[in-house]
């Protein structure tokens, strides 16, 4: 397993990624199973054809990740239906569930990396200090093929948003 360092900070205080994948626009995006529920497994490859963004957060339960998804959620209204919103996080389904259904977030797809940290890892992308993902974001073709790729320096800040709705243009 692969430790990088110098790409996230919580606070200024750097923390360290572990995962084999360093995935960057041109790549093609590694494949990876995470959790619609405890039992639900869901495949990136599920989606082939479609656009994806994979917002990556750290907690649902805290509140720039609440930020970010909801503005995701809100995004992902106005993108049509060959745009899908994956916010993936360590959460568990049931939390991720009460989440949605609390704020009425009925247009990102929630998926846990709580079992194996697929996702996390083929992304490298789990932070070792903290046992959770880093924030980050992808918009991934319908080719499979990574348009936009990045690590949000700091764990307290939101995305630019802009460039990522750039990229699904």
């Amino acid at each position: 397993m692969k430790e990088r360092t110098g790409l996230h900070a919580f606070k200024g205080s750097p923390l360290t990624l572990v995962g084999d994948g360093d995935v960057k626009a041109g790549d093609h995006a590694p494949d990876f199973t995470a959790y619609k529920s405890l039992t639900d497994a869901v495949k990136l490859s599920d989606y082939r054809g479609k656009t994806v963004v994979i917002s990556a957060i750290p907690s649902i339960d805290t509140p720039v990740c609440e930020r970010q998804t909801a503005r995701f959620n809100d995004e992902a209204s106005k993108l049509g239906d060959n745009v899908v919103v994956l916010t993936v996080s360590m959460d568990l389904p049931p939390a991720q569930a009460r989440w949605c259904a609390a704020k009425d977030a009925k247009n990102v797809v929630m998926l846990s990396d709580y079992r194996g940290h697929d996702f996390g890892n083929k992304f490298g992308l789990v932070v070792k200090e903290l046992g959770l993902l880093a924030r980050a974001v992808y918009v991934v073709g319908p080719d499979g093929v990574v348009k936009f790729a990045h690590i949000v320096p700091e764990l307290s800040a939101e995305p630019d948003y802009a460039p990522v709705l750039a990229a699904i243009k």
